[in-house]
């Protein structure tokens, strides 16, 4: 079955939202993290905002916010297929809430997937930049962990919502079924030409359906003999 017209629109600008959502992210991030090599060495602090911000540059080789270090090629091997996964799901998105989302995820995964394939030491077990520092996070972080942190939350919460991939919400489905089910079966008692069945009259003794009255008989009665 083909796609409505209005269908496969939603769609489009679904689709054209999260490639903006996404090409935005990952450009921010990388031309922070260009910034950041060339005018911080490895380990300088500078505060941005007082204690509450600071730019403190680390080289990581593990995910985001500095988890598993170790096992660098691991994540980009993760980081790929997740990509993979996010094209391949993203055109039946239809929802723009959810399109925000997804573009959110991907220019994320992007962004720190190509510091780990480009990257010093190594394709694919390059260090990812990270910069920001908040006192009261344990971790050191970069605009892309923010993003599919921001991506995270969002799911969150168009799940608790129950907002579905099309843009509707899952209470609204569940009640329109119930209205669908409730009309069908008051549906029962029309007859095919839309017209109401008219109730059978039910017998004055037994209370049963009675067929049409029948006419009842009556004898004459019999004639006298004339007498002489």
């Amino acid at each position: 079955m083909e796609a409505s017209p209005s269908r496969a629109k939603v769609s489009v600008r679904a689709l054209v939202v999260l490639a903006i959502v996404a090409l935005c992210v990952y450009l921010v991030d990388q031309i922070a993290k260009l910034l950041v090599v060339q005018n911080l060495f490895e380990g300088q602090q500078v505060q941005v905002l007082g204690q509450l911000l600071q730019f403190h540059f680390v080289k990581n080789p593990g995910a985001a916010f500095s988890i598993g270090s170790g096992s660098t090629w691991i994540f980009s091997i993760v980081g790929v297929g997740v990509l993979g996964f996010v094209i391949w799901y993203a055109p039946r998105i239809r929802s723009m809430a959810w399109a925000v989302l997804f573009g959110l995820l991907l220019g994320g995964l992007l962004g720190n997937l190509t510091d780990r394939l480009f990257r010093e030491p190594g394709f694919g077990v390059g260090h990812v930049v990270d910069f920001l520092q908040i006192p009261l996070l344990p971790a050191i972080f970069n605009l892309a962990d923010v993003a599919i942190v921001s991506s995270m939350v969002l799911f969150l919460i168009l799940t608790i919502r129950g907002i579905g991939l099309d843009g509707k919400r899952t209470d609204d489905e569940e009640e329109a079924a119930s209205e669908a089910i409730a009309a069908e079966a008051g549906g029962d008692d029309v007859v095919a030409d839309g017209s109401q069945q008219a109730p059978i009259p039910a017998s004055e003794d037994t209370g049963s359906a009675a067929g049409p009255a029948v006419p009842e008989t009556i004898e004459p009665a019999p004639r006298e003999k004339p007498t002489d």
